[in-house]
Parts: C-alpha cells; structure tokens; sequence
C-alpha cells in the first residue's frame, strides 16, 4: 500500500526521505520480526542471544534511529521536531513495542548530553552514539511497585506530601549517593539494558516532589534484574524489574536534585507523552490500512465487502480518525520540542487521543475482519493487543486526564 497523503505540502525532500526510509525499516524489519516474537511463549526466549530481535535492535543502531534524539554535537542524528514525529509514526507503525524500546534507549544518554558535562559526555554518550552493535541500551526507570501513574500527578497534595515518596532513594555519603530499592516489572528494556535513567527519592521529607534523577550504569555492584514480564501485548518490548541493594553512584551522575525535579518531570513527560502520540497515530494507521487491505478482497454477499455502505462508513470513519491524530500529536511534539517551559497538556491530550484513538481504530479494523480478526494468522489481533496497552502505559490514560485537567485550570 502506498504512503499515505501527507497534507503538510511544505516537506522536504530530506524529510521525504527520512520517512521513505523509515517506513522501508519498519516494514522490512519491525513489523516480520515483532509478529514472530509475539508468538514466542517464553519473553526470556524473545531476548535470547540468537533472537531476532537483536538483529532488530542491530540494524536500528546501524541505521543510527538510537541515537536519534541526541544533537549532532555529539554524533547523533539531531533531528528536528517534524522529523522525529515522521521517525516515530512510521516505527510505530510497523511496531509499537519495537518503536517504544529502540526510543527509550536514547532517554538517559540524552539526558545526560544536556547537562554539557563533556567528561561524562565523553565516557558515556559517544560510545553510546557511535554504537553500531547494540552494545549499549538505555531504559528509563520509573515506575515501581507501589507507584506508577501517581509520580505524574505534579501539583497534588498527595505529589508534595512527606507520606508519598519514591521507594528507590539516594542519600548522599561522601562523593558517592548509596541507591536503595526497587522498580517495577514495567521498566522497558529493564532486563536487557546498560544504563538508566532513574527517578529516585533524594529527600522523603518532601514526598515525590523531593525526587532527584540519576544516570545509572547498570553493571554496578548491587544492582540486580528480574526476569522479563510476560504480556498480552507489545511482547517484543522487554520489561522488567532493577533491584538496588546499598548501590553506590557517583554524585556526578546525580543528573537532577530536589529543587529541579518537578521541571524535569515536566519535561520528560511532555517528550514522552507527545512521543507516544505520534507512535500511536503510526498504530492507529497501520489499523486502519490493514482494514481497508482487508475489506477490499473480503467478499460477502457477492461482492468485496468494501462495497457495502456500513463498511464504508467505518472505513471512512477510522480514516478521519488518523487523520485527527496526525494533526494533534504532530502539532503538540513540534510546539513543546520548540518552547521552554513546554505546554505539557498539548503532549498529554496528544497521548491520550491517540491511544485512545488507536485502541478503538483497531477494535473497529478487527471487527471488519470478523471471525478471522481474531486469529493470529491475521495482524490486526497484535495490533489490538499493542493498542490496549498503550493505555496504561506512560501513565494510564485516566490519571493523565487529570493532570491535563489540572494544566488546563492553571494555565488558562
């Protein structure tokens, strides 16, 4: 099937380009290899050494997509907002689970670009960039047992409250911070990564607003993982649980501290939420083409089914629906990539849209594939499974909703 039409007319023929090649990644590579994995009972099998999904994660780094988030002063592709949104649709179009690891991998090698520290530049990020083996993998480390959508909630009574805090924490000793604690099965890449970006507890006393963020190489003394989650969907996305037992880090790598956190908790998820928006515009199109493929050779009643009017309404309905999502999630990452402080209710409206939208485009395609909707000799039922995660995952859609509702109150 052809690309779709895009409707901005002022693309470049780079950026033309990029999105050619992107798409020719996720249909050749992501998509055969995702739908393989999904079958795979066994998620530590998923991650085996002579698993195709390191091939995946291989030629993604050969490519140079993990390193698509950094500045070209370090080596990285340093792309500009439009294009990270065509980059992400057309990853997550060919596999939202693949598209969210290859992603996050880059969040804590990013993070510490930003700081402008070249040593630890030098030390950690240039390898990561000039990385062509997949040798080294980010996660981001979030979540954990007892919290989740919660650690976003920024401006609650709850969010500043010393009875609500981090249950990973640091406390200075020296030139080291000691790390203690869990996080959750729900890490991506947490099994399989190198270094982390932790969201951890500096000071209780001011609850999760006292939380600092750490970058966190994993092969240190004390740090242990769980095994790989087994999931309904997005199977080829590894998570699982980083233990931390009187871990010592060194206080340079001590990224954020109290004072700056609830900025940069503002910032990674207005860049996370406005990522997912786009990820899952890619999900809620591959929906929608897989039905209208489908519907055009599906014959019932003496004709394909594409020819009868219902059909052609849902059709034309989940086509108007990808459509909104393309326009809001693409308008709220370019806005909040170009503006300090971002205007995090565009990328939370963005994620939730879009996942939403996903979820009930997918839903509708798998009922235009009626009984075969459900095998999975047929996409569309991963497509599904991929869809409902999303949302729950980066803050469940509700939660969202109300921190949205909350930066609306204050800011209009």
């Amino acid at each position: 099937m052809k690309l779709y039409l895009d409707l901005n007319m002022s693309l470049t023929d780079e950026q033309i380009a990029l999105r050619e090649a992107v798409h020719k990644f996720a249909d050749t590579a992501l998509r055969p290899a995702a739908r393989n994995l999904d079958l795979i009972d066994d998620p530590e099998k998923v991650i085996a050494k002579d698993s195709e999904f390191w091939a995946v994660f291989r030629t993604a780094y050969e490519l140079g997509y993990h390193a698509s988030g950094l500045p070209v002063e370090v080596g990285g592709m340093g792309l500009g907002p439009l294009e990270t949104h065509l980059l992400c649709e057309e990853m997550g179009w060919g596999s939202s689970d693949f598209a969210i690891g290859i992603g996050v991998s880059g969040l804590p090698f990013a993070a510490l670009a930003n700081t402008g520290n070249m040593e630890l530049i030098e030390k950690y990020v240039v390898p990561f960039v000039q990385d062509r083996e997949a040798r080294f993998i980010g996660c981001w480390a979030i979540t954990e047992p007892q919290h989740g959508s919660d650690f976003l909630y920024v401006g609650t009574e709850g969010f500043a409250g010393p009875k609500v805090h981090a249950q990973v924490s640091a406390k200075l000793d020296g030139d080291n911070y000691i790390l203690k604690g869990q996080k959750s099965a729900w890490v991506s890449n947490g099994t399989i990564a190198t270094h982390a970006l932790v969201f951890l507890s500096v000071d209780r006393d001011d609850g999760t607003s006292g939380g600092g963020v750490a970058f966190v190489p994993l092969d240190l003394d004390g740090i242990t993982r769980g095994k790989p989650l087994n999931k309904m969907g997005q199977r080829a996305l590894n998570q699982g649980e980083i233990y931390f037992d009187d871990v010592k880090l060194p206080k340079e790598l001590m990224l954020i501290e109290p004072e700056m956190y609830e900025f940069m908790l503002d910032m990674v998820l207005a860049m996370a939420n406005a990522g997912m928006g786009a990820i899952f515009t890619g999900v809620a199109r591959s929906a929608f083409e897989e039905a209208l493929a489908y519907t055009k050779v599906r014959v019932q009643g003496g004709k394909p089914i594409c020819e009868h009017q219902l059909v052609q309404k849902h059709l034309f309905d989940m086509f108007r629906t990808v459509e909104a999502c393309r326009a809001l999630s693409r308008n709220a990452l370019i806005y909040n990539q170009m503006n300090l402080p971002p205007q995090t209710q565009y990328s939370i409206a963005s994620k939730t849209f879009c996942t939403d939208a996903a979820f009930e485009v997918s839903s509708r395609a798998l009922g235009l594939f009626g009984g075969n909707g459900l095998s999975r000799e047929y996409p569309i039922e991963k497509i599904f499974r991929d869809a409902r995660a999303s949302l729950i995952e980066d803050g469940t859609n509700d939660v969202l909703s109300l921190a949205g509702a909350r930066l609306v109150l204050d800011r209009y």
